[in-house]
């Protein structure tokens, strides 16, 4: 990566001025939501009182961090519009489901995490595997972040990568632990607009270089991977399947539903900023609200990498030879450097700074949740005053942090960190969509079949992963993630039934709120009254209209 070779961006002090005026910005907002912080649940659910746009900005700006902007521009350096299925397919389906389905559970129930939910449907130890299985995925997507924070450091200032690694993990630190959830919401919101105004200007100066559209167009079917690279379907190079057939039950099953479905609707990350709204109607909306941006962000972050491909010299030696002195990660950081004018550099330098730290304010403001209710609190000390778990969580995002510097160091090793999130997410979030939905849905799945689930999907999906590492499976691109993601899944499922089958289920009237058969209609409804009166704040009918908009960019770009 950059980082490795040392070099700087030839910034100047107009762009020193732009990033020291966003961090005054950051930390003052990090200063400013620490008056309002008064409980635990002020500081790890805002109080649950902010309204359905922020929480929805904050719910995709959340996201918009490492596996946004340099995992999604390398893939689209290496595989093209492939990549597009990540957002269109891979995100924004699960978002609506997450907002019409699955939010009237968590809000209603009034949960303060995933994992208590995990509690109080399957029993502890159920709850107790997921509290612990999501602080790990977490410290270690956390260090995904820091690592490219540090990496911006080190490409302005030249330092060291384990002093720009401390001083990017204190920035985010201060007003996450100052501040709590909102402090890393209203800063999420901030870089959401940061963001997109830091990438627009790329994709448009970087079509312009290209010769436009046509160029661009051109100069990929001329390259390396070809014309399969400029349509959508059926992404063989992107899933490691040569049978057409294949790659797209891969794409649509492994990537479109096990993948997908398991982050988003499960991934307390995302589901923290819509458990953070005032009223149930807004919870609802807030994934919904997510999904417009979401469907059109594979334009500012696919299509520079694509550009960067065919434009920069390095990444097209690269992607021809495998060889260089940069790797696909480069992508974005190459566009700044050879494209942008000092001035807007500054500004597209805050713009990436702000979504490394948006994706690890996410992670470390779910950690500390997850952590201080659900095992410190659960399992190690309990019945302590409100005031001793909002100090201990404090203490525990500074733990968190020191934690994600070292799990940097293990995102450093991979050249396209795309893969690395992927295996994470196949290992992590898959099982747990499994014991999720069928748990949902099924009434007589027992507390037993919830642990134990979960411990033999996930096995399975590392079992995949070592198998392709060893080469016992020939899966090349991310087919290696798409596969274990199946088979922890269907592992996930028939454990889970043949467990259930041996067991006792809990009674029925502890299932209420819980389970989708046991609990009237009328407490999943929202509210249409007040400040969710209005035709566009109905969540179905906002739903509907992103469906048809994701069929439609399915179509064209297919």
């Amino acid at each position: 990566m950059l980082l490795a070779q040392g070099q700087l961006l030839d910034a100047n002090g107009v762009d020193y001025a732009l990033l020291a005026l966003y961090f005054v910005f950051v930390l003052g907002i990090g200063y400013l939501a620490k008056r309002a912080v008064s409980t635990s649940l002020d500081f790890f659910l805002s109080g649950r009182s902010l309204p359905a746009w922020v929480t929805g900005l904050a719910f995709i700006s959340a996201n918009l961090g490492a596996v946004e902007i340099i995992g999604m521009s390398a893939n689209g350096a290496e595989y093209g519009m492939p990549t597009m299925h990540y957002f269109w397919i891979g995100a924004v389906p699960a978002m609506l489901f997450l907002g019409v389905v699955m939010m009237p559970f968590y809000y209603g129930s009034k949960v303060r995490s995933v994992p208590e939910f995990m509690l109080r449907r399957f029993g502890k130890a159920a709850h107790l595997v997921n509290g612990l299985s999501f602080a790990l995925a977490q410290v270690l997507i956390a260090g995904v972040n820091l690592y490219l924070l540090a990496s911006i450091v080190n490409a302005l200032l030249g330092w060291p990568l384990w002093v720009s690694l401390l001083v990017a993990a204190a920035v985010v630190l201060s007003y996450t632990a100052l501040g709590g959830l909102s402090a890393a919401i209203y800063n999420e919101v901030l870089q959401f607009f940061v963001i997109v105004a830091a990438l627009a200007p790329l994709t448009i100066v970087g079509l312009m270089k290209v010769g436009g559209v046509q160029g661009l167009i051109d100069k990929v079917s001329a390259g390396t991977g070809g014309a399969e690279q400029l349509t959508a379907w059926p992404g063989t190079e992107l899933t490691g399947f040569s049978n057409n057939f294949l790659s797209a039950v891969g794409l649509v099953f492994g990537l479109g539903f096990v993948l997908s479905f398991g982050y988003w609707t499960t991934n307390f990350v995302e589901v923290q900023r819509a458990m953070a709204s005032k009223s149930m109607s807004a919870a609802q909306r807030t994934p919904i609200i997510g999904a417009f941006p979401k469907m059109f962000i594979p334009f500012i972050v696919i299509i520079p990498g694509m550009i960067a491909a065919v434009l920069i010299p390095e990444m097209t030696q690269y992607k021809a030879t495998g060889e260089g002195p940069y790797d696909y990660n480069d992508a974005i950081l190459l566009m700044m450097r050879d494209l942008l004018p000092n001035g807007i550099l500054g500004i597209a330098l805050a713009g990436l700074l702000a979504s490394f730290m948006a994706g690890m304010a996410a992670n470390l403001s779910s950690f500390n949740t997850v952590f201080t209710y659900d095992i410190w609190q659960s399992y190690i000390v309990r019945n302590k005053p409100d005031s001793y778990y909002l100090k201990m969580g404090r203490w525990v995002t500074v733990g968190a942090t020191l934690v994600a510097v070292g799990t940097a160091f293990i995102a450093s090793g991979y050249a396209n960190l795309m893969d690395y999130l992927q295996q994470l997410f196949s290992f992590f979030n898959a099982p747990l969509f499994a014991t999720f939905i069928l748990g949902m849905f099924w009434k007589r799945m027992t507390p037993h079949a919830g642990w134990s689930g979960l411990v033999f999907g996930t096995a399975s999906a590392v079992a995949v992963f070592v198998m392709s590492e060893t080469g016992v499976l020939d899966l090349p691109g991310q087919g290696a993630s798409f596969v274990a993601a199946g088979a922890a899944f269907v592992v996930d499922i028939v454990v889970s039934v043949a467990v259930s089958l041996a067991t006792r289920p809990k009674a029925e009237a502890e299932l209420t709120g819980l389970v989708w058969g046991l609990t009237p209609r009328e407490s999943l409804r929202a509210s249409t009254t007040g400040e969710d009166a209005g035709w566009y704040r109905r969540p179905g009918l906002l739903a509907g209209i992103a469906l048809i908009l994701i069929i439609a960019l399915n179509i064209i770009f297919g």
